[in-house]
C-alpha cells in the first residue's frame, strides 16, 4: 500500500449520477490522463495544474476537426491536476460538459478506444487509499457522504473524511507500540543489562489503553444509528388513533384516518429523520381477530413488523379498558426497546371519558399521554424515540459507523484482555506479545494498513462507479 507505487493504466468514469442535468463530468486517472484528454476535446489553451481551461467536444477526433470537416457539439471545462497532487495522487482529468448522456458516452467511449479502460466502482478512490491519501475510515466515509439522507449523516461522513476516526484511535495505537517495544527490548537484549519490564508496569499500561477503547466501542451505539438507521413499528388494536400519531410524526396525511374500526388494512411506511437520526416509520393494521380475508392478511402483515421492528409503538386508547389483546402485545414486548402511549388524552382530560385511562397507567407507569388529535404529547413521543434508537448516547467525533469498525476495536479489546490475564498469571512476555501484536493487527485493519485484498475489495465494490 505504499504510496510510491502506481498503476501502470488509465481508468475512466462518468462521475456524476445517470440521467441528464446541467453539468456531467468525465473522470480520468493514471499515466496517460493528459495525453488522451486533449485528444478528446480541442482544447484552447495547454492543460495547467489546478486551472480550468475551455474546450470543445468535437463530433469526432481533434484532427478532423480542426480541417473544419466535423463541427462542435459541446462547450466543456477541463481541468488537470497532475501527480501527486490530485485525489488519486496520479495526474487526474475532469471533463465538465453538459449533462447529456448522449455527449458524456461519446467522450467516454473516445477515452477507451483511446487506452483507457473502464474504471470499477469506487476505483478512484481504492487509488486514493493504496496512494496514502486516505485511510480505509474516510475512503469509507466518502461513500457514506455520497449515500448521505439527512445533514447528521453527511455531518459524521465529512468528520469521518477529515480524519477523525483515524486521530482518535492514533494515541491508543502508539501507546501499544510503546509496549510492544519495550517488550521486545527486554528480550532482545536481555544479555545487554537492558532491564525485563517489570508485571506491574505492563498491567499499568494495558490498563490505560482499555479505557478509550472501550469508550470508543460504545460510540457504536448512536454512530451505526445514524449511518443505518432504524425502523419503527406502530401497533395497537383498531381505532387507537394509529394512523393519527403516524401522520402527525410524518408530519403530513399519510396514512388514512377514518372513525370505523380497521381502516388500516396493509403496512403504511414511511421513512423521516428524527434529528438526524434516518428513521422508517411502519403503521400496522389494528391487532384483532379479523373478520375479513383482507384484513386477516393485514393482521398478519402486523405481527411481522412487530417482530421485525427495532423499536415498537404500542399505541393504546385511554378511553377504552385494556382487552385481552393489548395484555397479550404488552407483555410481547416486554423486554424489547418500546414506547407505550396513552392516546386520545384530550377526551380523557376532558372528563367526556375516563375508562380504562387509570387501569392502562397503573399497568404501563412509564406510558406517555398523547393526543393525536390536538398534539399534545407528541415532542415527549419524539424525544422518547430518539433516546431509545440512540440508547442514550451522545453525539461525538469519530464514532464506529458500521459493523467491520465495532468488530476491529472488539478484537483488539479482547486481544488486550488476554494480554493482561497472561501478565498477571506470569506468562513469559513472547507469549504476551502475541496478544499484543494481535491488538495492533485489529487496529491496523480499522485504518486499514493491514486489511486483507478480499475485504479491500468487498469494500470498495459497495461505491458507485466514478467515485
Amino acid at each position: 500500500m505504499s504510496g510510491t507505487e502506481t498503476n501502470p493504466d488509465t481508468i475512466a468514469a462518468v462521475s456524476t449520477p445517470p440521467g441528464r442535468g446541467g453539468i456531467g463530468i468525465v473522470r480520468l486517472s493514471g499515466p496517460q490522463a493528459a495525453s488522451i484528454a486533449a485528444k478528446l476535446v480541442r482544447l484552447r489553451q495547454p492543460l495547467e495544474h489546478a486551472r480550468a481551461r475551455l474546450a470543445d467536444v468535437m463530433d469526432a477526433e481533434g484532427g478532423e476537426a480542426e480541417r473544419g470537416e466535423i463541427g462542435r457539439i459541446d462547450e466543456a471545462v477541463v481541468t488537470f491536476f497532475a501527480a501527486p497532487n490530485s485525489y488519486t495522487a496520479e495526474d487526474v482529468v475532469e471533463i465538465a460538459a453538459h449533462g447529456s448522456p448522449v455527449v458524456l458516452e461519446l467522450l467516454l467511449r473516445r477515452a477507451l478506444d483511446l487506452g483507457a479502460r473502464l474504471a470499477e466502482p469506487g476505483e478512484f478512490t481504492q487509488r486514493a487509499f493504496l496512494a496514502g491519501r486516505l485511510d480505509l475510515t474516510q475512503a469509507e466515509a466518502v461513500r457514506d457522504l455520497i449515500e448521505a439522507q439527512t445533514l447528521t449523516q453527511a455531518r459524521q461522513a465529512a468528520s469521518q473524511m477529515g480524519g477523525a476516526l483515524s486521530r482518535r484511535v492514533a494515541p491508543v495505537k502508539q501507546s501499544l507500540v510503546e509496549l510492544v517495544a519495550l517488550l521486545e527490548a527486554g528480550i532482545d537484549f536481555a544479555e545487554d543489562d537492558v532491564d525485563v519490564t517489570p508485571q506491574a508496569e505492563i498491567a499499568r499500561r494495558i490498563g490505560e489503553l482499555t479505557p478509550p477503547l472501550t469508550a470508543l466501542e460504545a460510540s457504536f451505539a448512536r454512530g451505526h444509528v445514524v449511518h443505518d438507521g432504524l425502523s419503527l413499528a406502530i401497533v395497537g388494536r383498531p381505532n387507537a388513533g394509529k394512523s393519527s400519531l403516524f401522520n402527525r410524526l410524518v408530519e403530513r396525511d399519510r396514512a388514512i384516518v377514518t372513525a370505523t374500526p380497521g381502516t388500516t388494512r396493509d403496512l403504511v411506511s414511511e421513512r423521516i429523520s428524527l434529528e438526524g437520526i434516518p428513521l422508517e416509520l411502519v403503521d400496522t393494521a389494528g391487532l384483532r381477530e379479523g373478520r375479513e380475508e383482507a384484513e386477516q392478511i393485514g393482521i398478519a402483515r402486523s405481527r411481522e413488523a412487530l417482530a421485525d421492528a427495532a423499536i415498537v409503538l404500542v399505541v393504546l386508547d385511554a378511553t377504552q379498558p385494556l382487552n385481552q389483546e393489548e395484555h397479550r402485545l404488552l407483555e410481547a414486548v416486554a423486554g424489547r426497546p418500546a414506547i407505550v402511549v396513552a392516546n386520545k388524552g384530550d377526551l380523557v382530560k376532558n372528563g367526556t371519558k375516563t375508562s380504562g385511562a387509570n387501569e392502562m397507567l397503573l399497568a404501563n407507569p412509564a406510558a406517555l399521554s398523547t393526543s393525536a388529535l390536538t398534539g399534545a404529547g407528541i415532542p415527549e413521543l419524539r424525544q422518547r424515540i430518539l433516546a431509545l434508537a440512540t440508547g442514550g448516547a451522545a453525539s461525538e467525533p469519530g464514532m464506529l459507523t458500521n459493523l467491520r469498525q465495532q468488530q476491529a476495536v472488539s478484537a483488539a479489546l479482547t486481544a488486550l484482555a488476554d494480554a493482561a490475564r497472561a501478565n498477571a498469571e506470569s506468562i513469559p512476555h513472547e507469549m504476551i506479545l502475541l496478544d499484543l501484536y494481535r491488538a495492533l493487527g485489529a487496529l491496523d485493519s480499522l485504518t486499514g494498513q493491514t486489511t486483507p485484498d478480499d475485504i479491500l475489495n468487498l469494500i470498495f465494490s459497495t461505491f458507485c462507479i466514478g467515485k
